[in-house]
């Protein structure tokens, strides 16, 4: 039983899948979109606003070009 223990130790510390930070970045990415997500989810009617005026003075302001 010690020797499959130890054999089964070494396979795992050796293994790739510990020394690989590949999945790192996707964990990043899917933390960054929820928080964006959240405060969009937030700040809905600012933006919705902030965005209607920009809309707004673009309207106004290209009939004088």
């Amino acid at each position: 039983m010690l020797i499959w223990m130890q054999n089964m130790h070494n396979r795992l510390k050796n293994w790739d899948f510990w020394k690989n930070d590949d999945g790192i970045a996707t964990v990043e990415l899917i933390l960054i979109l929820v928080v964006l997500i959240a405060v969009v989810l937030i700040f809905k009617e600012q933006i919705t606003q902030l965005v209607g005026d920009i809309f707004d003075t673009i309207t106004d302001q290209a009939g004088k070009v």
